[in-house]
């Protein structure tokens, strides 16, 4: 999908052909840019113009923000989601389709399988968003879709979706990053939610801790340097026998509910560094070692499971659940520290993403925000995990920055070079929180979105 390039060189200077007047109207007051597509060359994700100006040129053409209506297309992982969203807050339409079936026989997200299951029904969910919201394209303001992180082969089919269809009806379209969809979608549901926040967002792929200053300006305080929480809970969950229908994260917390969280004494990960970083490679192992020696077969599942051998597997499930929050909380309680001293107007903590739905999660870190005076504020379940509305409404927040891409040619060829951003940072890293064993893994990092936009509006001013 389009995309900010490092060189941030394309820009815009109108939009033809579209479906609404007013849009091309307060566009081609944009003489100062220029819009270049090479099919030869990757397009760019989203441009990042001067928001002041722009900002107020598209308030007085379309009158009040209530009037955007966008779709958002999420299929960065193993769901398939769209949802229309209008600016004013209203969800007027959200649709998952779920790969479970994919998780349980594979144990996990398989990159191949995923896009085909993506590619398989990706017109009909983007259909179904549309029907539910009674609307048709020509009704849309725009496209959002998620261009990164991710894995390449499943962005890959929501961008050729986004693109496909914003090309053939006209529409601008708006390349967005997972990870602050995950953050800002709480800003839909808790409409009083201001910059600066902290985030916590957790998910299979990623753990990130960051500083919210504002609308695309983010200061990463820590993150995973090996496997994120949920991607401990679905390996724990696959060698505990439990079935990967419920993901992961659900089936071991239903089950330690049933353990003793004290009966074996895993070691809470990087308990000697004073950072925000996390670790759950380590906690995988001694898991599995515990499984081992309690002689617990995996391939029997715990509904077969005879009582004993159940208690022994509900207390494995309780003991590394209450271990890996435990190591949630340490590094929030030093990330809170942190974003005071730089910001220390913060008064919420948005915990977001796939694993914050977990009660339990959710419980023991309201417990560090009320110690620190601070909010808990977590976006209700179906909103955490991968989902359409959040990819909608940061297209929304985008968007009233003039933070989009004119659309794409009509017909565009299936085969045209997409820049799609697997591994894609939200913000630069505090210097405190960087971490030596991760910096061996930055091979093919794209640069962050908070730098691309900063470099963008240095180059307007």
């Amino acid at each position: 999908m389009a995309s900010l390039a490092p060189t941030l060189s394309s820009t815009i200077s109108r939009l033809t052909n579209l479906h609404k007047p007013s849009f091309h109207s307060a566009m081609t007051t944009l003489k100062n840019f220029q819009f270049q597509h090479k099919l030869s060359k990757p397009t760019r994700p989203f441009l990042s113009t001067s928001p002041g100006s722009l900002s107020a040129q598209m308030k007085s053409t379309l009158g009040s923000d209530d009037d955007l209506v966008v779709l958002g297309i999420e299929t960065s992982c193993d769901d398939t989601a769209a949802a229309v969203v209008r600016s004013n807050g209203e969800i007027l339409s959200q649709v998952v389709s779920s790969q479970a079936d994919l998780l349980a026989q594979y144990g996990g997200v398989a990159p191949k399988m995923a896009e085909e299951a993506h590619s398989q029904v990706i017109d009909q969910v983007v259909q179904e968003a549309l029907d539910k919201a009674k609307l048709s394209e020509s009704d849309l303001s725009a496209v959002a879709v998620t261009i990164g992180p991710g894995l390449s082969l499943c962005l890959r089919v929501g961008v050729q979706k986004a693109r496909k269809l914003a090309g053939t009806y006209a529409l601008p379209i708006v390349g967005v990053h997972h990870m602050e969809a995950h953050a800002l979608v709480a800003r839909l549901v808790h409409r009083e939610l201001q910059f600066p926040f902290l985030a916590l967002l957790i998910s299979g792929g990623h753990n990130l801790l960051v500083l919210a200053r504002d609308l695309g300006n983010y200061i990463q305080l820590g993150t995973t340097i090996d496997d994120a929480i949920g991607e401990a809970y679905d390996k724990t969950a696959k060698w505990l026998g439990l079935d990967m229908r419920k993901s992961g994260g659900p089936a071991v917390e239903e089950l330690a509910r049933e353990g003793d969280a004290d009966s074996i004494k895993f070691k809470v990960p990087m308990k000697q560094h004073k950072d925000c970083n996390f670790s759950y490679a380590g906690l995988k192992t001694q898991v599995r070692l515990a499984i081992e020696s309690g002689n617990i077969n995996p391939g029997i599942p715990v509904s077969s499971a005879t009582s004993e051998d159940r208690k022994a597997r509900a207390n494995i499930a309780a003991s590394f659940q209450r271990v890996a929050v435990l190591h949630l909380e340490e590094k929030c309680e030093r990330a809170i520290e942190w974003a005071s001293k730089i910001e220390p107007s913060i008064k919420c903590l948005v915990v977001s993403g796939g694993v914050a739905s977990n009660q339990y999660v959710r419980a023991q870190l309201n417990q560090i925000v009320e110690k620190n005076c601070l909010q808990l504020v977590c976006p209700p379940p179906k909103l955490c995990t991968d989902n359409g509305v959040m990819v909608a409404w940061t297209g929304i927040e985008h968007f009233r920055m003039g933070r989009f891409d004119p659309p794409p040619p009509a017909g565009e060829p299936e085969d045209a070079v997409l820049d799609l951003r697997p591994r894609w940072p939200l913000g630069e890293e505090y210097a405190e929180g960087r971490s030596e064993a991760r910096s061996m893994r930055r091979a093919r990092i794209h640069p962050s979105l908070t730098s691309l936009i900063q470099a963008s509006m240095q180059q307007q001013s």
